[in-house]
């Protein structure tokens, strides 16, 4: 799976998650970026990563995340 189809996913997840139809998954984007992504929705968004691409996280890497770039760097490392 490239980048651009992690990427492509997780804007579907946030989508849903985040109750926000239009945003789109940028490398770039932090939370402050996303109207509704908080502590609660952040952790709703994090189980449902898990979920579609088959991977665990921990507490420290989910912590750490600084934008979604980092998010995809790890499920890319992850991926087979």
């Amino acid at each position: 799976m490239t980048r651009e189809q992690i990427k492509q996913e997780l804007t579907k997840i946030f989508r849903t998650t985040f109750e926000e139809p239009a945003v789109e998954a940028r490398e770039e984007m932090t939370a402050q970026d996303v109207k509704g992504w908080n502590s609660v929705t952040h952790i709703d968004m994090v189980c449902e990563v898990e979920d579609r691409f088959g991977v665990r996280f921990n507490t420290s890497e989910i912590a750490g995340l600084g934008n979604v770039g980092q998010l995809v760097a790890i499920i890319e490392s992850r991926l087979p």
